[in-house]
């Protein structure tokens, strides 16, 4: 039997970074989740985040600081 994928609306943070990872082929380290946690990014209460709350927020830090 094959481990079930992880939950795009529920994934921990070395999920996201793994996922994240696959993206253009840039690194994305569990650090640098963390390090976003630390600076506002959404986490649910089980400290799960969900991939598209995680991204408007990326969006919006990237707005808001011209990059």
């Amino acid at each position: 039997m094959t481990p079930e994928p992880p939950k795009p609306s529920a994934l921990s943070v070395d999920e996201l970074a793994r996922l994240l990872s696959g993206i253009e082929g840039k690194t994305v380290t569990p650090d640098m989740v963390r390090a976003d946690i630390a600076a506002g990014a959404p986490v649910g209460k089980d400290g799960r985040l969900n991939l598209i709350h995680y991204a408007a927020w990326l969006v919006k830090e990237l707005q808001a600081h011209g990059s």
